[in-house]
């Protein structure tokens, strides 16, 4: 895509260039959750999916300070962190549709895509279940001396599982190069946090000597800012990093949860779209600070809207896995 800016305010090229990426990314796992719902919706897909809309600046502004060879694992609300990471909408589409061409073909479904060539070492239907494979994946860069980073996302109900805090003693113990992300979106499945979690978020890890942060989750570029601190001092060798980022999912728990108002108002629901969207909030400060202007910006939706229907129309057509392979690629 090439794009003429705007350059009535000074901006510098690199920078214009990676907010517009940013601002694409973003928008691209937006269209892509909604092409999973009405996927779901029209019953043309298996299974459940839990959406990562209203998250999107979370996982676009970390993976965006990463390498390509950094680590990430992800969580059962994983679609945002894997198409961050650079996976490719059309093998997302096939692997949520049980197709041949998806990531895992066709057999992890939503909650199990892993992609490795893009550092992705997969999402993880267990709440927590990834910390220990993320930790690991930090010992082995620190013992082989690759330089690379780990990244572990997981939600504010992983606070409650030990294996969080078993990893990240280790971590501490040992400086592993792991940075542990909390996407705060305020509810356990169907339970505000505040009746499951006791005291504050960033004491806990503070508590093992690993310092953190607490930060708005909807403003991309400030989440970009602080993971790319955090990174550089965790790739130094400083050891691990703990970051609290408080967001928001825009729909229930996963695609079946339709009637919510029995544990968060609609008015709740209606102040964080209309207010906190980050998609949204990224779109009127590129305009505001006339890094591109709204025919630009236009042009870029139409560009990801594209792609996004042509990946859902090559998962459409794409085969299933041959019968005789059912029980190939597949570990128990």
């Amino acid at each position: 895509m090439t794009t003429v800016l705007d350059r009535s305010k000074a901006h510098s090229e690199s920078d214009v260039q990676q907010w517009l990426r940013m601002y694409r990314q973003m928008l691209m796992i937006r269209l892509f959750e909604e092409q999973v719902n009405d996927l779901y919706t029209r019953a043309l897909m298996p299974g459940l999916a839990h959406l990562y809309t209203g998250q999107e600046a979370v996982a676009v502004g970390i993976c965006e300070a990463l390498r390509l060879d950094d680590y990430i694992t992800s969580t059962h609300r994983g679609h945002g962190h894997c198409l961050a990471k650079g996976a490719q909408l059309g093998a997302m589409f096939a692997e949520l549709l049980g197709k041949e061409a998806g990531y895992c073909k066709g057999k992890g479904g939503s909650m199990h895509i892993a992609d490795p060539d893009t550092g992705n070492l997969g999402a993880n239907a267990i709440v927590g279940g990834s910390a220990g494979i993320a930790t690991g994946a930090a010992f082995s860069a620190k013992r082989l001396n690759t330089g690379q980073v780990a990244v572990c996302f997981f939600g504010d109900g992983a606070m409650g599982q030990g294996l969080l805090y078993e990893v990240m003693n280790m971590a501490a113990l040992w400086t592993l190069p792991v940075i542990y992300v909390c996407e705060n979106n305020l509810y356990n499945e169907y339970t505000h946090n505040s009746e499951t979690l006791a005291g504050d978020m960033l004491t806990r890890a503070v508590g093992f000597g690993v310092p953190g942060e607490r930060i708005d989750g909807q403003e991309v570029r400030k989440v970009y800012a602080t993971a790319k601190t955090m990174v550089a001092r965790v790739r130094a060798g400083a050891g691990p990093a703990f970051l609290v980022c408080d967001t928001y999912r825009f729909h229930g728990h996963h695609v079946g949860d339709i009637n919510r108002e029995y544990y968060r108002s609609k008015q709740e629901e209606q102040q964080w779209k209309t207010e906190r969207d980050p998609v949204k909030l990224m779109l009127d400060w590129l305009t505001t600070e006339k890094v591109a202007n709204r025919a630009q910006l236009d042009q870029i939706q139409n560009e990801v809207k594209a792609e996004v229907e042509k990946a859902v129309q090559f998962a459409m057509a794409a085969p299933y896995p041959a019968v005789d392979r059912v029980a190939q690629d597949v570990y128990a």
